[in-house]
């Protein structure tokens, strides 16, 4: 049972603007090898702080349009959310600390 969300273009609205709570999204793809390392990290930070923050995925392979909405041009791309608005992202495989202190930073 995972507490990460799968976003698509039709659910991107509901699940990460509307959000009541900061929105971590990752950006990812199924042959990154960087993303598989991230993709633990987002899993565990899913489990311990679901209940303060909203944790999401994109797959940039099957939402394209999600991913030119937002510029991604590397992958991991990591975006966060607060009231609807994009305020933090990073890209690339980041401590989890670091991330964790992103998040924190929104609450």
């Amino acid at each position: 049972m995972t507490n990460v969300i799968d976003v698509t273009q039709d659910t991107f609205k509901s699940t990460v603007i509307e959000s009541d709570k900061p929105v971590i999204v990752d950006f990812w793809a199924e042959w990154c090898g960087p993303c598989k390392k991230l993709s633990p990290m987002i899993e565990e930070i899913a489990e311990e702080m679901g209940d303060q923050v909203t944790v999401a995925k994109v797959d940039v392979d099957s939402e394209r349009t999600l991913g030119a909405m937002f510029q991604i041009m590397s992958i991991p791309s990591v975006l966060i959310f607060k009231d609807g608005e994009k305020v933090d992202e990073f890209v690339g495989v980041r401590p989890k600390s670091e991330i964790v202190a992103k998040l924190n930073a929104q609450l």
